[in-house]
Parts: structure tokens; sequence; C-alpha cells
């Protein structure tokens, strides 16, 4: 490490903005945006739509809406314990990747109040069996699984099953649609929705493929947005194979050897981005992209992750849409400049989520 020059956050904001196609919107595959992000966070269905839409030149809803449906895209229990989006392809490694994560979380209390004195194993393989080779909504599955273990709440049983066992969500839990969560959501056994098995961990892959999207990082960026743990030993076996740099903090960071690195006064445009994003939860030090003060604006508590402006390339103030009115609340005042391309911009986002309104409006608060 002695004489590697340390990169600035300003670097490391020029980088992960160019690396999350956010410097210019690019003309790749949906699928193939998907795959290098590795994985998009989709708990609530319409803001993986907003994510495509700020990277992909002439993103249109139907393009992704059409890879849920033909089953090239899963929706799934992945990364963090949450709700993403990844290719099919990609899930099957993905999955069992992240799977000591998962099986970790079902052993929590919440899901131990209710599955105490029950053999976790037996309870996956129930569930397994009960959903074979066919669809059920969350509720029917859940109410199926009270019928079996009686006096159980059957929503945390199916939950608990989720984490044992790879179940994918049809397309009606992910098409563009109202904004918030949906009920009724449909779940199945991965295998069976995708027609393939999944394969083997893989765990180098996991890190290649993050840095390839968010690198420079640390271990600790690694695991952050991975959800898993004691990454050290694995990272330091890859060590020869990757390139090893340090911040401005003295921290060691990885990346790929043939990854480059922005300039770090590169003009980067304004850009709106989905609640969620892993832009902003990709690393364990996220002030590459938002200040300590503003995130905790943008999260507030109760998991919450508000959709954000950037300007300059740093998060500057929060969004939100009512019908074909798009909110605009800024931490700090702006320039003329800046606030006429963040209307530039904001006019275009609102024609991509009220496409049919007669009349848009933008407010700024």
């Amino acid at each position: 490490m002695t004489g590697t020059p340390a990169l600035s956050q300003r670097v490391l904001n020029r980088t992960l903005l160019e690396r999350q196609l956010l410097t210019r919107r690019t003309s790749r595959s949906v699928l193939d945006v998907i795959g290098h992000l590795v994985a998009m966070q989709a708990q609530e269905p319409n803001w993986p739509y907003i994510g495509l839409w700020t990277r992909l030149d002439g993103f249109r809803h139907a393009d992704l809406t059409e890879l849920l449906q033909d089953r090239s895209v899963v929706r799934a229990t992945m990364v963090r314990r949450t709700q993403h989006l990844t290719g099919a392809e990609d899930f099957r490694w993905l999955r069992p990747t992240i799977q000591p994560l998962l099986d970790r979380g079902a052993r929590v209390s919440y899901y131990a109040r209710e599955t105490a004195g029950l053999d976790l194993a037996e309870l996956a393989e129930v569930g397994r069996e009960l959903l074979a080779d066919r669809t059920l909504p969350r509720r029917q599955f859940s109410r199926m699984l009270a019928e079996r273990y009686p006096g159980r709440d059957g929503r945390v049983l199916g939950a608990a099953v989720e984490l044992q066992v790879p179940l994918a969500h049809g397309p009606q839990a992910g098409v563009w649609g109202g904004w918030g969560t949906r009920s009724g959501i449909p779940v199945t056994v991965a295998e069976t929705w995708i027609g393939r098995p999944l394969t083997e961990a893989r765990v180098d892959t996991l890190i290649h493929r993050y840095l390839a999207a968010f690198g420079p990082a640390t271990v600790m960026d690694v695991q952050a947005w991975s959800g898993l743990t004691r990454l050290r030993e694995v990272v330091d076996g890859m060590r020869s194979r990757l390139r090893v740099l340090r911040d401005g903090q003295g921290r060691e960071l990885f990346d790929l050897p043939d990854a480059s690195l922005a300039e770090a006064d590169a003009p980067v445009p304004v850009r709106f981005m989905p609640a969620y994003d892993n832009l902003l939860l990709g690393h364990a030090d996220r002030t590459r992209v938002i200040s300590d003060e503003d995130r905790k604006r943008v999260m507030p508590g109760g998991a919450l992750v508000l959709p954000t402006f950037l300007v300059d390339g740093l998060v500057h103030g929060i969004w939100s849409v009512q019908g074909s009115t798009l909110h605009i609340s800024p931490f700090r005042p702006l320039s003329r400049a800046d606030r006429e391309a963040v209307l530039e911009e904001a006019g275009r986002l609102l024609a991509f989520v009220a496409p049919d309104a007669a009349q848009r409006d933008i407010v700024f608060s």
C-alpha cells in the first residue's frame, strides 16, 4: 500500500456514477443492465422501472414488464433479505450464494415465536410440497400452512419458508402499476418458475460482479450491499486477481484490475433516483454519494429510503409523485442553472410516470 495514491471522494463519486450507468444513458439491453447491476431492489414494484428509466436511453414500461412475464427476470428475496429483481440466469447462482444470510434470518425472534418447537428444515419441505408445481397467492399459501400447523401464524410461517426455499413471485407482483407494496403476491418454487435448477454458491463471482458495478470498495462495503459477513478471508484469497487501492482515510479499496477510474472533474447530469436504489445502499460508507446529514433525511427510519435526485453527482433532495404532479424538495438552494437542469429532467420523469396525463405539474417545496 505504501506509495499508492489515495482516491479522493470526488473520484470515487464519479467512478460510482459511471459504473452505475448514471453519467450518460446507455443503449444496452434492459436484461444486460439488470445483469450489470447484479440485482435491483424491488420491494415496491414501480421503483425498478424508474431505476431503469434513469439509466437507459428510450426505456419503456413494456421493456421490463415483458421480461417479468417471460420469466427472463425473477423477483424474489435476495441480497440483504429484501425483494430484488435479477436475471433468471444470475438468480441460479446468486440465491445459493446469499442463502447463509437467509438461513440466519429464519432464526431471528420474529420467526422464532411462531416456529418454536418446529424443525425448520421440515417446515421448508412442507412449504415446497404445498407449492409443488403450482403458483399460489401468498395469502392462500399462508392459510394452508396455518391449517397444517394449527395455532400458528401462517403468514410468519410462509415468510420463514420463503427464506429457506427459493421462491419466485409471479409477474403481477412486479409489473408497473399502483405505487406502494402489493397484496396477493403469487409465489412458486423458483426452479419450477425458471425451468432450471439452481447452481452452487459463487462468492467469488458475487464479489467480482459487485466491484464491476460499485467498486472500488472495501470489504465492509461488499458486506453492507450483500448482507453476507466474514468476507475478508474470501477477498484476501482473491487479492492476486484484484487491484488494491486506498481512499483518503487509508482504507483498502479493492477493484477489478482492468476497471477504469473516472476523472474527478468529469461533468455529470442531474439524475432522479428511485426509492431504495442500491446507489445509496451499496456501501457501508455512503458519503461518496450522500452526506451523513442528508442521509438522515433520505432514510428517516422504518426501513424507508426515499426517492432522491442528484446534482453534481450528490444527493441534493427528495421527490415524490401524486397523480401527474411531481413534488421536488431540495435540501439546499439550487443555482439558476441547476434549477433549470432539475426541471428539464423532472419533465422527462413526469412524462414517464404519467404518460397519459392531460396536464402535468412540477412543484418545488
